[in-house]
């Protein structure tokens, strides 16, 4: 997404994603690598996102499954550890 600040770039995939609308930090509260296809290693920058609505319909609503968890119980679901650490210290942001 080009021309457009990092935290708002994060803000638009989530509501394409998720269908969630709420406020974001405007800076990253991690990091980590991620391989994607083609396109090879790439850095993915993480924002805190405080959700305040669900919409009911959304762009890629048929291609994912969304589920509500604890931030614990995300953590927990998490493969990646700094993805684990990041969800652990989401109180810090709030």
């Amino acid at each position: 997404m080009k021309r457009k600040a990092p935290h708002r770039a994060a803000a638009r995939e989530a509501l394409e994603e998720a269908g969630v609308v709420g406020d974001i930090g405007k800076k990253p509260i991690g990091s980590f690598s991620h391989r994607k296809g083609k396109l090879g290693k790439c850095k993915v920058k993480v924002f805190a996102l405080e959700v305040t609505r669900q919409r009911k319909s959304w762009r890629e609503k048929g291609e994912r499954e969304v589920q509500w968890f604890s931030p614990a119980k995300a953590a927990r679901k998490m493969r990646e550890p700094v993805l684990r650490r990041m969800i652990r210290d989401l109180h810090k942001y709030a």
